[in-house]
């Protein structure tokens, strides 16, 4: 129990930094109640419409894709720096993982993970949309 108190008065103190900054901030801040201090402002462009978009699933899925394929980087650089003391087994090893990344590339191909173009049905469909989402206005 003896080395535990350094970290509880540790954690006390942190606690009380951020509740005297809070404390702070609602005491010295300031208060505005017009209607233009809520409204989203950007680059002095006025608001056109609402800033909530829908994404659709393809953005998060080439989200996904890129943390993979772009951590693959990582393991390929610390493989890159340490090659000399690895030898062959390293080499061959990078190119196992290599291989099952390129699998995964190629069945993230074929699945349509990267068919990003509208069909033209898909392309009417959101016109005809569009139209009437006007027409409500």
């Amino acid at each position: 129990m003896n080395f535990i108190w350094p970290l509880l008065l540790y954690g006390a103190a942190a606690l009380v930094i951020v509740a005297g900054m809070v404390a702070l901030s609602y005491v010295l801040g300031q208060r505005h109640k017009e209607k233009e201090t809520g409204e989203p402002y950007e680059s002095g462009v006025s608001v056109t419409g609402s800033a909530r978009l829908r994404f659709t699933v393809q953005f998060y899925l080439v989200a996904m894709l890129f943390v993979i394929f772009d951590l693959e980087a990582v393991f390929i650089i610390a493989w890159a720096v340490s090659f000399r003391e690895l030898g062959w087994p390293g080499y061959f090893g990078l190119l196992f993982f290599l291989a099952i990344l390129l699998v995964v590339l190629v069945y993230e191909w074929r699945a349509g993970a990267f068919d990003f173009a509208l069909k033209g049905k898909d392309i009417l469909r959101k016109y005809r949309e569009l139209e009437k989402s006007q027409e409500g206005r």
